[in-house]
């Protein structure tokens, strides 16, 4: 498990020249732990390094390891992955932070199944901002009219949008996938002053995203290495 304490520093480091790089403040960048297909005892691990945001794909697999690990200080889980209909609500109560959000439909179960006692849920936008067939996330066009009914919506918060850029062969190319992303965010902040998170990076990316904006990265085989299968 030393090993998981040691690539956190190295994503923090990186984090930081990125910051540093583009003249940001690296206390302004968060970073979310992708736990998908991890043991509870690597997530404990890193939790114990510090780490305090985690990311799950996964609905069961991500209640398994909230179980085991209630109690522990700090924790702030976000669900990351596709969001059915009958997961809706255990996701409303488990979690503090729902990224993928992109139905009308999907936010207005959020908010009616989000215990009353519980903080505000915040939710961002998922943006599939090239139309890719087979990925999840509302087209551009849509984001305002998603982004209008979610800000009405009790028991939850609007707090930005969530990308998963197409991949690119050089840091230039990812930069400009990463400044289109920035833009469309730049559009939602403009009518929505109180939104803050362009969710924006992971592993391969980082740099990119940090240069174009990006306030929370999204990093999983950087931190606990390549999944197999």
């Amino acid at each position: 498990m030393d090993r998981l304490a040691e690539n956190l520093a190295l994503v923090k480091a990186r984090m930081a020249r990125a910051a540093h790089a583009g003249g940001r403040d690296p206390a302004d960048l968060r970073l979310v732990a992708v736990s998908k297909g991890q043991p509870a005892a690597a997530i404990r691990a890193l939790h114990a390094a510090g780490q305090r945001d985690f990311g799950e794909n996964y609905l069961q697999e991500a209640l398994g390891n909230i179980a085991v690990l209630e109690g522990a200080a700090g924790l702030c889980w976000h669900y990351i992955g596709a969001i059915q209909s009958n997961k809706t609500a255990a996701i409303a109560r488990h979690f503090a932070w729902v990224q993928s959000v992109e139905r009308g439909k999907i936010a207005r179960r959020l908010a009616a199944q989000r215990p009353p006692d519980y903080p505000p849920l915040n939710l961002c936008i998922q943006v599939n901002m090239d139309g890719e067939p087979g990925k999840a996330g509302v087209e551009p066009a849509g984001v305002a009219e998603l982004a209008a009914l979610i800000a009405e919506l009790p028991r939850v918060r609007l707090r930005g949008l969530m990308f998963i850029p197409r991949p690119a062969a050089d840091m230039a190319g990812q930069v400009r996938g990463c400044q289109r992303a920035a833009a469309l965010f730049a559009e939602l902040r403009a009518q929505y002053p109180a939104v803050d998170t362009l969710s924006l990076g992971m592993s391969a990316d980082l740099e990119a995203a940090v240069q174009a904006g990006s306030s929370m990265l999204r990093i999983g085989t950087a931190l606990f290495g390549a999944r197999s299968g």
